[in-house]
């Protein structure tokens, strides 16, 4: 079994675009298209190695669920990168603060992106 990665983002264009970038590179991919959504599948089942994660999602934003995410002991260390069309200042500091491990603004390099799922990944 590959590496999972979990892709939320509620733009379909740009799932279909990571998804494919990330096959590419052998990795198992899934994705969801809100917040609340995210926190169920993360906290049901087998969590993913890495998360993808917009800021701005249906129900529940991408800040939102980073903090639920690194407040459980349970899913904490995993990696997040935010992918994001929030390209001010400000919106990476709260996401640093919140545990981003990574800040991609839109539009994004496929280079970028996969260097830094490789870093994160161990690869």
């Amino acid at each position: 079994m590959g590496i999972r990665v979990l892709i939320v983002e509620d733009e379909a264009n740009i799932v279909e675009s990571v998804s494919f970038i990330l096959r590419r590179e052998g990795l198992e991919v899934s994705s969801v298209a809100d917040g609340d959504a995210a926190l169920e599948r993360l906290r049901g089942g087998h969590p993913p190695a890495l998360v993808i994660l917009d800021v701005m999602l249906p129900r529940r934003n991408g800040f939102e669920v980073l903090r639920a995410l690194k407040s459980d002991a349970r899913l904490s260390a995993i990696p997040v990168i935010m992918l994001t069309a929030k390209a001010q200042p400000h919106d990476r500091a709260r996401a640093d603060e919140a545990g981003a491990d990574a800040y991609i603004t839109k539009p994004f390099s496929n280079r970028d992106l996969v260097e830094q799922v490789k870093r994160l990944c161990g690869g």
